[in-house]
């Protein structure tokens, strides 16, 4: 048995804690003191974490980047007092009793985006609220300046108004706004942890022209969007955790959501930009077959791929996915001819 097999924790709320000005203020605090460091870290997949932590010698941090990073449990006075004490005034840090007495665990962490940090959940992320980013977020903020760089590139005006639906820890919307200031980006999220995690966020990163918007889908704004984008869980996951869980036929419920959103509220010559997954049965992507049915129904121009054909094969020993050969990775662009109304 290892010491992390015998640390026990308090039962506390995950995430940032509940909504509080000083707490807030202390957690960007800590945010830019870790920033100012030089501290960067590329969080990985769940799996991953899992395997690197179970290694010898790594059931404790022995840096920043372990505690901040990699979630690892640490020794008071491993990091410097102050980057501690920011901790506590931001409510996340708990105390864990192991054999070897006292330990700390932060339950945020800092992770490494466009020269950017961004706070969410630490690791493991089991709560129902859990704020995630991972390796999917990377991909998916690749996917959205991918497709402003093709705008710009064929002439295409900059979007005015943009909304990232699911925004989780913001990074899409974040970095829209960072590439487009003048434009309005809305971080739209059910989840009230989600939209803290990316108001500190964008905070963080400095770009003033986002606003966090509590909303199921599009239902909390009004008017068109010249950009929507989004990531949103679509996974099967029987926890039910905001993050993964998709809902509908395996896991393509929200997703089938966005595309119905945005083939309403497009704006002439305004795109959606996708990024989800879909489990393949017997060869058949039923996402993509569901999805380009509304694109037709609503006069859309669209396009699709698989950006990855076998990614969470972990993923198919659940029940939920019997039927499923494999999980593809896949990009919906869908676009409103600029002369449609």
């Amino acid at each position: 048995m290892t010491m992390a097999d015998v640390l026990t924790c308090p039962a506390r709320q995950p995430e940032t804690g509940t909504r509080d000005e000083k707490t807030d203020e202390a957690l960007l605090a800590l945010a830019r003191a870790v920033r100012d460091s030089g501290y960067r870290f590329t969080t990985v997949t769940p799996a991953t974490h899992a395997r690197v932590n179970a290694r010898p010698g790594n059931a404790l941090a022995r840096s920043l980047r372990d505690v901040l990073g990699w979630s690892r449990p640490f020794r008071e006075g491993l990091i410097p007092a102050e980057l501690t004490d920011l901790m506590r005034r931001a409510d996340v840090l708990d105390r864990m009793e192991g054999p070897e007495g006292g330990l700390l665990k932060a339950r945020i962490r800092l992770s490494s985006l466009d020269d950017e940090l961004f706070l969410h959940a630490a690791y493991p992320p089991l709560a129902a609220d859990s704020v995630f980013f991972g390796p999917d977020t990377m991909r998916f903020a690749e996917a959205v300046l991918t497709h402003l760089e093709e705008r710009a590139r064929t002439g295409q005006p900059a979007p005015r108004r943009v909304a990232d639906i699911g925004c989780g820890s913001g990074a899409a919307g974040i970095l829209v706004a960072k590439r487009v200031p003048e434009a309005e980006v809305n971080l739209v999220d059910i989840n009230p942890a989600a939209l803290r995690a990316a108001e500190i966020n964008a905070r963080l990163a400095g770009v003033e022209n986002v606003r966090p918007v509590h909303s199921d889908m599009l239902s909390g704004l009004e008017g068109s969007f010249d950009l929507i984008v989004s990531n949103p869980p679509f996974m099967v996951d029987a926890g039910g955790r905001a993050y993964r869980h998709g809902g509908g036929p395996l896991g393509a419920g929200l997703s089938l959501r966005v595309v119905e959103a945005a083939a309403e509220r497009l704006a002439p010559g305004g795109s959606l930009v996708l990024f989800t997954g879909s489990a393949i049965v017997e060869g058949e992507d039923g996402f993509r077959t569901e999805a380009s049915g509304i694109c037709a129904d609503a006069g859309l121009d669209w396009s699709y791929r698989e950006f990855d054909p076998d990614e969470y094969g972990e993923e198919l020993d659940d029940p939920g996915y019997a039927a499923a050969e494999r999980i593809a990775l896949v990009i919906l662009t869908a676009t409103r001819r600029a002369e449609a109304r």
